[in-house]
């Protein structure tokens, strides 16, 4: 007998949540009476120490006497300061993930012939499975990309001819094929997506041998598949600065979660993609975005830093914006004076954000960073201090590039894939133990009651 699918109406779910709701409720004075650190974050905000790395260290305070104490923000990738690196590349006018790529994956710089052989490797890897495309992605299109990623990656699972082998060399094939391929389902799910759900024009353009990690999003995204030397170098740029960011950071937790589990590669990397795409985590440049275009509407003269102040002020009384109180770009989990990469894409972002006519949004943007930390000890009555992190900046360049908002967060995925599959690998050959921390049961114990005696 064939069944039919019943449409559940809106009172049926509003009735079971209220059931649910009688029976799941956790006083929020328990997890202080208890000492629960929720998000596994200290009582000063700090992160738990959950375990040890050699790949990244992120550094923005240090604790004096048992006090916090706020410096600048410093980043370094496996001992190499993101300055240094960044510098390092522009210096020599070169792209620069590649060699970030490596980094992350190896512990050390590579030499000019590892890199040029490295960067043949991935170039060589970028091609989809035969009629992956066709069956996996135009045929199941997708609105969020970041779905359509994590969902590409589980199926890549079943055209591996030895997808569960967790060895190194295994897993270190298929971290060099993910961040090849990933650039790939990107473009061709953000085309499929056009045409299926935005009505537009579809544009599947070849692959061209040779070219970097960042010509080849631009390559593939635009209809006309041009671009500027200075376009790619700064969305290159972009993909560095993303790259890694620790092993607490919610989505390369996860993947090292998934990893200390003994899961296959592209069960570890989905879940790290599915835990991006959360507004938490991968989606604040979007709020950004829609946070700026709020003030260009709400503030009148842009110049006036008192208006803009005021505006600020509404923001985080949850009067204005989108009422959740939260000036999004500001603020950050470790960073207190600086963030690292915010200052570099500051940098970088104001002459083409000139060129392209969108000079007086980044100046607004400036305001932003600079009043916020006022309004924040004014309206909060607190002297934390409180700077922009890499997402205040990092939307008006995609803006920029002419990238649209749907890739925003997939582009963040890409440029973090090096630094999931480097943990990955650290976890599976050091780790040596799941990951399992403990939550206290508050229930009493009930008595088992049958089914017809209950009320």
């Amino acid at each position: 007998m064939e069944l039919s699918r019943v449409k559940l109406s809106n009172s049926i779910f509003t009735s079971l949540c209220e059931e649910f709701r009688k029976n799941n409720y956790i006083d929020p004075a328990k997890f202080e009476q208890y000492d629960v650190k929720r998000g596994l974050r200290n009582a000063d905000g700090s992160g738990v120490v959950a375990g040890l790395t050699l790949i990244c260290n992120v550094h923005g305070y240090v604790i004096n006497e048992g006090e916090k104490s706020p410096v600048e923000g410093k980043l370094t990738y496996r001992g190499i300061d993101i300055h240094d690196l960044v510098n390092g590349c522009k210096q020599e006018n070169r792209f620069g993930f590649e060699e970030t790529v490596w980094l992350l994956l190896f512990g050390t710089l590579p030499t000019k012939s590892q890199l040029d052989s490295f960067s043949e490797l991935l170039s060589s890897c970028r091609e989809l499975p035969e009629y992956f495309a066709e069956d996996m992605i135009i045929k199941a299109p997708s609105p969020n990309i970041m779905n359509k990623l994590a969902r590409s990656v589980l199926a890549l699972y079943s055209f591996d001819d030895n997808p569960d082998d967790i060895s190194l060399e295994n897993v270190l094939r298929q971290s060099i094929e993910l961040i090849a391929m990933l650039p790939t389902i990107m473009a061709y799910s953000y085309q499929v997506k056009r045409r299926h759900y935005d009505k537009k024009s579809m544009y599947f353009h070849p692959l061209v041998p040779g070219l970097s990690t960042a010509e080849t999003i631009l390559h593939f995204i635009r209809p006309n598949s041009e671009f500027t030397d200075e376009e790619a170098k700064l969305l290159d740029l972009c993909l560095i600065l993303h790259a890694e960011h620790g092993g607490g950071n919610n989505s390369t937790f996860a993947s090292r979660v998934l990893s200390s589990s003994g899961t296959d590669t592209y069960s570890a990397i989905a879940a790290a993609i599915g835990s991006l795409k959360g507004p938490r985590h991968g989606g604040a440049n979007i709020k950004v975005m829609e946070m700026l275009d709020y003030i260009k509407e709400g503030v009148k003269d842009w110049d006036d830093e008192e208006e803009v102040e005021d505006f600020l002020t509404r923001i985080i009384n949850r009067q204005a914006g989108d009422r959740s109180g939260l000036v999004y770009g500001m603020g950050h989990a470790v960073y207190t004076l600086s963030d690292p990469r915010a200052v570099i894409l500051k940098e970088a972002a104001y002459n083409l954000a000139e060129k392209k006519g969108l000079g007086d949004d980044f100046r607004l943007l400036e305001k932003v960073e600079k009043l916020t930390p006022k309004v924040f000890t004014k309206v909060k009555g607190n002297d934390k201090a409180i700077c922009a992190n890499v997402d205040l900046y990092s939307g008006l360049v995609y803006r920029t590039l002419g990238i649209s908002e749907d890739l925003f967060t997939p582009l963040f995925a890409i440029a973090r894939m090096p630094g999931w599959c480097a943990h990955r690998i650290e976890e599976i050959t050091t780790g040596n133990r799941i990951i399992r921390p403990a939550y206290k049961a508050l229930t009493r114990q009930k008595d088992y009651i049958p089914l017809n005696e209950r009320e």
